[in-house]
C-alpha cells in the first residue's frame, strides 16, 4: 500500500479497521466528507472481487463462486449501512447532498454487476453436484436475479436497463427528501386557547417540542405520526384538526408541478421507467416482473387478497361512519364528517362502548417498560437475554444498545434502539442493520437497530398502537438477531418481501396476551398493574375501528398495485389517476389512503415494497394463521412451538422458499379466514 493511500486509509474512519466494542462503526469520528471517499474505494474493492471471480482459471465451484460472490462487497456494504442508516435516522444537508451524489453512482455500479454476461455465465456454469443444500439455495437465488435484472438481455437493451436504474435512484432520493423537507418545515403553534381537548400527556409533549425549538411560549404539533395523530384524535378545534390533516396528507405535493417541492411529478417519471423496465425484461408491467419471484407470484393473486378484504372492510367502515356521524350529531355537531374528524369522534366512540380512554392507558405504557416487555417475551420464547451496554459511541445520543445472548450464555448480537422523533430523521417506524449474520467471514454477529418516532417525554408515554409498533419492528428484530445460516444472501431477513413482514407482525400479538399486560402493564408513577377490568376492555377493543384501519390501508395497497399495472395511463397524470382509483374502488369520503402517493416513501423513494405494499396484508395471512397455533396449544409461550417457530422461521432466512419455511412450521399454508376474524371482518365477509 502506498504511503498517500495508507495515510487517506488512516485518516478515513470508514475505510480503516474498526477496534472498537462489536466492531461498531466508530461514529464519534465518522463525518460527511468520509463518506464519498469511502464509497469509492468501495466499489472499486467490489470490482476488483469480482473481476477475480470471472478470471478464476479454476472451474467453477461452489467455493470460487457462490462463496466468493456471497462475500464480495463487505466493505461497500460497510459503508451503505452507516451510511444509509444515517440519511434515514439523523440525517443532515451535507449527507443529503452526499445521498444525491451518490445514489446514481450506486445504481450504476449494481447493474454493472448485475448485467455481466460472463459473470451470469460463471454462476449458471457452477454444478449443482456437490454443493450444500444452502449454496444450492444460493446459486438459485443469484441465478434468479441476474435473469430479473437483465443479464440475459442483448448488449442494447443492457445498457438501457443500466441507464433507466441510475435515474430510478436519482429520482427516488429526491422523492424522499422532498417528503422529509415537508415533515420537517411544518409546525403548527399552538397557544393557551388552543389547547381545547388535548390531554395532559400530549400537551406535555407539544410544549417540549415547542421548547426544543426555542419556542418556550407555546406548544408545536409537527408531522411526526405520534404527534399528528394524537392531536387528530383529542383536539376539540375542528378548524385546527382540518389544518393538521391537509398538512399531513399533502406531504410531497407543496410545490407547483415540475418544482422541487412537487413529487407528482417524480412519480410520473418513476412509473414510465419501471414500466419500461419490466417490458424490455418481457413482462406485460412493472408489477407482474416484481410478484414473479414473491410468494403471491401474480398481480391477479394480489388483486384477489386485496378485494376480498376490501368488502368486508368497506361494509364495516360504512357502519362506522354512520355511528360517528350520528355521535357527532348528538353533540350538536351539524357537520358531515370528514377524515379531519374520524379519530376525534372515534376516540370518543371507543370511549363509549369499551371505556377505553388514551389519557387512563398511556401510563401503563411507558416506553421503558414495553421495551423490557419486548424482551421478556424473547426470553420465554427464545432464551434469549438483554443486557444494556453503556458507554458506546452511537449514531445519536438518544440511541442505546443491549447485548442480546443466547440460552447458553453465548453472544448472539447487539440491539440499538432509537425511539425519538426529531427533525432529522424520517417519520415512520423500521428495523435496519449495520452487519448482517453470516459464517464465512469474522464478524459473523448481527448488529440490528430498531428506529421509531415517539414524542419525546419525562417519561415518554405511548399508546397501545405505539407499543404495538415497537413490538413490529422487534419482530424484525429477531429475524435479524436469530439469523443461523451461513451466507449474508439468505440471512436474516433477505426473505420475499410478502414473508418478510411474518415475524414483525406475528410478534405484535403477545403484546396483547394477559401474561404480558399483567405484568408489564403497570402505572408510571404508582408501579400498580393496569386494572384486570381495563386489561380485559383493552383487549377486547382490539377490533375497534378496523373498518377504518384496514381501508385506509387496503387503499394505498390497491393504489399502488393498480398504478403499476396500468402505468402508462396512471403516469399521464398520476393525481388524477389515484383519485380515479380511490372513486372505483369505492373509498368512502370520511376516509384517506394511509399513505397518498406524493408521500409514499414505502413505493416511490425505493423499489422496498413498490407493487408490494400488500405484503402486510399477506403475511397477515400467516401470522394470524401462525398465532393461532399457539392458541390451539393452550399456551402462547409453547416451548415446542417457540423452538419450530425459531428454526424453520427466524433463523432460517431465506435458506428455502417461503411456502416451504412456513408449511415446516405450521404443516400447511393458511387460509384467509384467520386474517379476516383478527380484524373482527369475518361477519362482513358474507
Amino acid at each position: 500500500m502506498s504511503d498517500v493511500l495508507s495515510d487517506a486509509v488512516s485518516e478515513n474512519p470508514l475505510l480503516a479497521p474498526w477496534h472498537t466494542p462489536y466492531a461498531l462503526p466508530p461514529f464519534d469520528r465518522i463525518e460527511p466528507a468520509h463518506f464519498m471517499p469511502a464509497f469509492e474505494r468501495g466499489m472499486a474493492e467490489h470490482r476488483a472481487e469480482i473481476e477475480a471471480v470471472k478470471a478464476d482459471p479454476a472451474p467453477p465451484s461452489g467455493a470460487n463462486v457462490i462463496d466468493a460472490l456471497d462475500q464480495a462487497g463487505r466493505a461497500l456494504d460497510r459503508v451503505a449501512a452507516v451510511f444509509f442508516n444515517l440519511a434515514g435516522s439523523h440525517t443532515s444537508p451535507e449527507l443529503q447532498a452526499v445521498e444525491r451524489e451518490i445514489a446514481p453512482k450506486l445504481s450504476k455500479h449494481s447493474s454493472a454487476i448485475m448485467l455481466d454476461v460472463a459473470l451470469f455465465a460463471r454462476v449458471e456454469a457452477v454444478p449443482e453436484e456437490g454443493l450444500t443444500p444452502q449454496q444450492a439455495r444460493v446459486r438459485t437465488l443469484m441465478l434468479r436475479r441476474f435473469r430479473k435484472s437483465g443479464a440475459a438481455l442483448d448488449a442494447e437493451g443492457r445498457a438501457r436497463l443500466a441507464e433507466i436504474n441510475a435515474r430510478l435512484a436519482t429520482v427516488g432520493t429526491a422523492f424522499s427528501q422532498t417528503v422529509l423537507k415537508d415533515e420537517a418545515d411544518w409546525v403548527m403553534w399552538l397557544g393557551e386557547g388552543d389547547l381545547d381537548g388535548l390531554p395532559g400527556w400530549l400537551q406535555a409533549a407539544a410544549k417540549a417540542e415547542a421548547e426544543g425549538r426555542d419556542r418556550p411560549d407555546a406548544w408545536a404539533i409537527t408531522l411526526s405520526r405520534s404527534s399528528i395523530e394524537p392531536f387528530l384524535a383529542f383536539s376539540a378545534r375542528r378548524d385546527l384538526r382540518e389544518q393538521a390533516w391537509r398538512a399531513w396528507t399533502s406531504r410531497g405535493e407543496t410545490g407547483a408541478p415540475g418544482e422541487e417541492g412537487d413529487n407528482w411529478t417524480r412519480i410520473a417519471e418513476t412509473l414510465t421507467l419501471r414500466d419500461e423496465r419490466a417490458r424490455l425484461l418481457g413482462f406485460e408491467n412493472y408489477a407482474a416482473w416484481r410478484l414473479s419471484d414473491q410468494m403471491a407470484k401474480t398481480p391477479e393473486a394480489v388483486r384477489d387478497l386485496l378485494d376480498r378484504v376490501w368488502q368486508p372492510a368497506r361494509a364495516r367502515a360504512s357502519a362506522e361512519a354512520a355511528a360517528l356521524q350520528a355521535l357527532a350529531a348528538g353533540e350538536g355537531a351539524n357537520i358531515d364528517l370528514a377524515p379531519w374528524d374520524w379519530r376525534y369522534y372515534a376516540e370518543k366512540e371507543r370511549k363509549r362502548l369499551h371505556d377505553i380512554d388514551e389519557a387512563e392507558t398511556k401510563p401503563y405504557f411507558s416506553l421503558d417498560s414495553v421495551i423490557e416487555a419486548a424482551f421478556d417475551v424473547a426470553g420465554r420464547l427464545f432464551g434469549l437475554s438483554f443486557r444494556p451496554v453503556e458507554g458506546l459511541a452511537l449514531h445519536h445520543p438518544d440511541a442505546r444498545a443491549w447485548e442480546v445472548s443466547g440460552p447458553d450464555g453465548a453472544h448472539v448480537g447487539l440491539f440499538i434502539g432509537d425511539y425519538y422523533a426529531r427533525p432529522t430523521k424520517r417519520s415512520g417506524a423500521w428495523a435496519s442493520g449495520f452487519r448482517g449474520q453470516q459464517k464465512l467471514v469474522a464478524p459473523g454477529r448481527p448488529i440490528i437497530i430498531n428506529t421509531m418516532n415517539f414524542a419525546k417525554g419525562a417519561p415518554t408515554l405511548l399508546t397501545f398502537d405505539d407499543a404495538r409498533t415497537l413490538f413490529h419492528e422487534f419482530g424484525h428484530a429477531l429475524h435479524g438477531l436469530l439469523s443461523d445460516v451461513t451466507y449474508r444472501t439468505i440471512a436474516g431477513t433477505a426473505v420475499a418481501r410478502d414473508f418478510v413482514e411474518l415475524p414483525s407482525q406475528l410478534y405484535e400479538h403477545w403484546l396483547a396476551t394477559p401474561a404480558v399486560l399483567e405484568t408489564h402493564a403497570r402505572h408510571v408513577e404508582t408501579g400498580e398493574p393496569m386494572p384486570a377490568a381495563m386489561i380485559q376492555r383493552l383487549r377486547g377493543a382490539q377490533t375497534f375501528n378496523q373498518g377504518f384501519a384496514t381501508v385506509e390501508y387496503c387503499a394505498s395497497a390497491l393504489v399502488d398495485l393498480i398504478m403499476h399495472t396500468r402505468a402508462p395511463e396512471a403516469a399521464a397524470d398520476p393525481r388524477a389517476f389515484e383519485a380515479a382509483v380511490l372513486a372505483d374502488i369505492g373509498m368512502p369520503a370520511a376516509i384517506s389512503m394511509r399513505h397518498r402517493s406524493p408521500h409514499f416513501q414505502h413505493v416511490f423513494s425505493g423499489e422496498g415494497y413498490s407493487a408490494g405494499y400488500y405484503s402486510y396484508l399477506w403475511s397477515e395471512l400467516m401470522d394470524a394463521d401462525a398465532f393461532a397455533a399457539f392458541e390451539e396449544a393452550g399456551d402462547v409461550f409453547d416451548p415446542g412451538l417457540a423452538d419450530k417457530l425459531a428454526t424453520h422461521i427466524l433463523s432460517a432466512g431465506g435458506s428455502d422458499e417461503p411456502e416451504a419455511l412456513y408449511t415446516a412450521f405450521r404443516g400447511r399454508l393458511p387460509g384467509v379466514e384467520p386474517l379476516l376474524k383478527g380484524r373482527g371482518l369475518l361477519d362482513d365477509a358474507a
